[in-house]
């Protein structure tokens, strides 16, 4: 499953609070499963306040997921799913199109809070936590 940089900063701020919640939680009913990330999400982490000002601690947290890198599937899929989206008026933003391309091209679900977006996506399998 690949974690959406919305989940992912759900779950650093619960990790940092030392509170249990639903990122927490979603990990622990999921615990047997293989979670990623995508280049771009690591972009978007290494981007944002809490872990962008430190690449140890941006590393170490990333660590544990695989990373998915950028291919030639990934990129013939954002095409794809692009003129999909533009055909019908309901474009994303191009992050989460590349998250979205991603899944698709790795046959795999996206864990997030942002439904909205990328339920628009076709053929995408999306999951809420």
């Amino acid at each position: 499953m690949i974690l959406d940089s919305t989940f992912l900063v759900d779950f650093e701020r619960e990790r940092r609070r030392s509170q249990t919640g639903p990122a927490v939680n979603f990990l622990r009913a999921h615990e047997n499963v293989s979670f990623a990330i995508t280049f771009t999400i690591a972009g978007e982490l290494a981007a944002g306040r809490s872990l962008g000002l430190d690449r140890e601690k941006w590393e170490s947290f990333i660590r544990p997921f695989q990373l998915y890198e950028y291919n030639s599937e990934v990129a013939w899929l954002f095409g794809h799913s692009f003129r999909q989206l533009q055909r019908d008026g309901l474009m994303i933003g191009a992050n989460d199109l590349w998250i979205a391309a991603t899944a698709l091209a790795n046959q795999t679900p996206v864990v997030t809070r942002n439904n909205r977006e990328f339920s628009r996506v076709e053929g995408l399998m999306v999951l809420s936590y």
